[in-house]
């Protein structure tokens, strides 16, 4: 009993701390603009872009211009040969190695100022649920974290791994002996291998808390299933919440829970290489049940954030906001600078405001990832809310799904929207859910509705996905499993082209 009662007392003291700031986020967040300013002003970046001379946002953004990973490469190369004072003061702690598109790896600084906020933000989602809701249950049971592998390559400089490998290391001591799976288990590289090695170790366990991305989680589910023959609550009666991030549950939600036997509590986070940028902070009411009510942005860990217009950031010189001039309801390009070196840095990610006291955000998509091959600039909020609606209350459950365009359909048809979807449990009326589908994205993109009304395009096409399509298509691409997703949205066909031979 004493660990619950301490968790509580500490829960209630990260609350309070966490809100203080929270209810001051314009000046928490000029403190991080001046300290980030302050503390790189004499490495090669803050020489290069004149950092003494910048006093005010408006500076910053007539010296930095915004960057990705292409263009701060320069940078990390002569990091990786061991220069130092180059982003950041001296050498980064790791690079966090994540896969790229256009640049194949990518090499994120991780450093001895940012690394500790990586590792205190899931545990302050978790401490501020406990506050929200009384519930411990899951402090005294074991808990299983779906995640890449935990080695580090060490004979270069700098340590390099996989983010969630890296963060396994910093675990605390008195959450080691109920966490799981076990490091030789995590090890493992083939994904189905060690889901089946997972199930294996954790089927005998007591599990109360499951974290990983949905999709994974979700095949990690269907195996204890095809094992044991009984829902996951029938197999872990103590499972009380489940951790995610990386996609938008809702659409797995109605499977999930299927899968699960029962509802139960979740909590969204926010985490990249670059940074940890948010978390669900609050359960949502009784009728917000199943929406996204958004996450609570980290205005004081190390990270100044811009937002420019998503309509805006394909211009020459888009508007650059702070915090103080975000609105509700537009969708944002997330720009960051921070305490591990990236300045004014396209992490791809888009976003929008659900609240503004405090701030909290939804993440909406990836500026590149969305349908324009007419015009619509269809994003992935819209597609994901359209099925949501579009499904409502049916025995409907989604495996998995993406959308691409059809430019130049056969026998002269109009082109369309190929919905590819995956279903675990199929609809009795496929093309009445097609035209719910297409009814909801019109109401929801006035762009698609236009070209609809017009004659342009077509009403959208489902094509039904075999059984584990999808993830046939992730392991042919060498991106099965750990922290790797499915885009919501192409501009082209190459994954629709592979879906349809697999």
């Amino acid at each position: 009993m004493l660990k619950p009662f301490l968790a509580k007392l500490y829960a209630n003291y990260t609350a309070k701390k966490v809100y203080q700031w929270a209810s001051k986020p314009i000046p928490t967040q000029q403190t991080v603009f001046k300290n980030l300013i302050e503390d790189a002003k004499h490495t090669a970046f803050g020489k290069d872009h004149d950092f003494s001379t910048i006093k005010s946002h408006k500076d910053f953004v007539a010296k930095v211009p915004v960057r990705d990973y292409e263009d701060l490469k320069p940078y990390i190369e002569r990091i990786k040969k061991g220069e130092k004072n180059v982003l950041w003061k001296g050498l980064p702690l790791y690079f966090a190695k994540t896969s790229g598109t256009t640049s194949g790896a990518k090499y994120i600084p991780l450093t001895k100022e940012s690394m500790p906020y990586q590792i205190a933000a899931a545990k302050e989602a978790l401490l501020l649920y406990i506050a929200e809701t009384g519930n411990t249950n899951f402090v005294g049971g074991k808990m299983i974290f779906l995640q890449g592998s935990p080695e580090i390559d060490g004979q270069n400089k700098i340590k390099t791994g996989r983010l969630s490998g890296i963060v396994a290391h910093y675990v605390p001591k008195y959450l080691q002996s109920n966490r799981m799976p076990s490091w030789e288990v995590n090890c493992i590289d083939d994904w189905e291998t060690k889901v089946n090695a997972i199930v294996e170790e954790t089927v005998v366990n007591d599990m109360r808390l499951i974290s990983g991305i949905p999709s994974w989680v979700q095949m990690y589910f269907e195996k204890l299933i095809e094992k044991e023959g009984k829902k996951v609550s029938e197999i872990f009666p103590n499972f009380s919440l489940f951790v995610y991030g990386g996609v938008n549950y809702e659409p797995y939600r109605q499977n999930m829970e299927s899968l699960i036997g029962k509802r139960i509590d979740s909590i969204e986070l926010f985490p990249a290489s670059e940074g940890f940028f948010a978390y669900q902070d609050k359960q949502p009411a009784k009728e917000d049940y199943g929406k996204n009510t958004g996450m609570l942005l980290l205005l004081n860990s190390g990270i100044f954030y811009e937002f420019i217009p998503a309509d805006e950031f394909f211009n020459e010189n888009p508007t650059r906001l702070t915090i103080a001039e975000v609105q509700l309801g537009i969708n944002y390009v997330m720009i960051i600078s921070t305490n591990a070196g990236l300045w004014a840095y396209n992490i791809g990610d888009t976003v929008e405001f659900t609240c503004l006291k405090p701030y909290r955000i939804m993440v909406t998509g990836r500026i590149k990832h969305f349908i324009s091959a007419f015009g619509e600039h269809v994003i992935a909020k819209e597609v994901e809310h359209a099925l949501q609606e579009a499904i409502g209350n049916q025995d409907i459950k989604i495996q998995e799904f993406t959308v691409a365009p059809m430019v130049n359909p056969k026998d002269e048809q109009l082109p369309y929207h190929e919905w590819f979807i995956e279903f675990e449990s199929e609809p009795e009326n496929l093309p009445q859910l097609a035209k719910s589908i297409d009814q909801a994205m019109q109401r929801q993109n006035t762009y698609y509705f236009d070209l609809i009304a017009g004659k342009i395009l077509q009403p959208l096409i489902i094509t039904k996905v075999a059984k584990d399509g999808f993830k046939n298509y992730m392991k042919s691409e060498g991106k099965l499993g750990g922290q790797n997703k499915i885009p919501r949205l192409s501009n082209d066909r190459k994954i629709a082209d592979k879906l349809e031979v697999l």
